[in-house]
C-alpha cells in the first residue's frame, strides 16, 4: 500500500479513474495495528479492481479535517476526484467488513463507470 505523505499526493491519488481507496491510519492507533497483518493480502486480493493508499493523518492532517475524517482506521473510496462511499466510524474493523465495504465500493464504482 503505497504511502500519502502530503496533501498534493492525495489530490493526485484521487483525481485516478481508478478506484482509490484512501485508508487513514496513525502509528499511535491500536485499531488501526489491528488491520495490520491482514490487509497486504485483502490489497492483493483486489488489486486487479481497485488502488489502496495509505493516509497517515498526522503526516497529513489538513487532509483528515478536509475529508471530515473523526476516527480510524476510516476508509474512503475516491474516483476521478469524487467521494463515492465512505466506511467511517470510531470502532475497530474485522476484515470481512473491509471486504464488505471494498465490495460496496465496487459496485458504486462501476454503476457510475458502465
Amino acid at each position: 500500500m503505497d504511502k500519502i505523505s502530503s496533501a498534493a499526493e492525495f489530490q493526485v491519488a484521487i483525481q485516478s479513474p481508478r478506484l482509490t481507496i484512501a485508508v487513514f491510519k496513525a502509528d499511535w492507533c491500536s485499531d488501526c495495528k489491528f488491520i495490520d497483518p491482514f490487509m497486504p493480502e485483502v490489497e492483493t486480493q483486489y488489486a486487479d479492481r481497485l488502488t489502496l493508499v495509505e493516509v497517515d493523518v498526522d503526516a497529513v492532517g489538513e487532509v483528515s479535517q478536509e475529508q471530515n475524517i473523526l476516527g480510524i482506521p476510516s476508509f474512503v473510496a475516491y474516483s476521478d476526484g469524487r467521494e463515492l462511499v465512505r466506511f467511517v466510524n470510531k470502532l475497530r474493523k474485522s476484515r470481512e467488513e473491509i471486504e464488505n465495504f471494498l465490495n460496496r465500493a465496487l459496485e458504486v464504482y462501476l454503476s457510475i463507470h458502465k
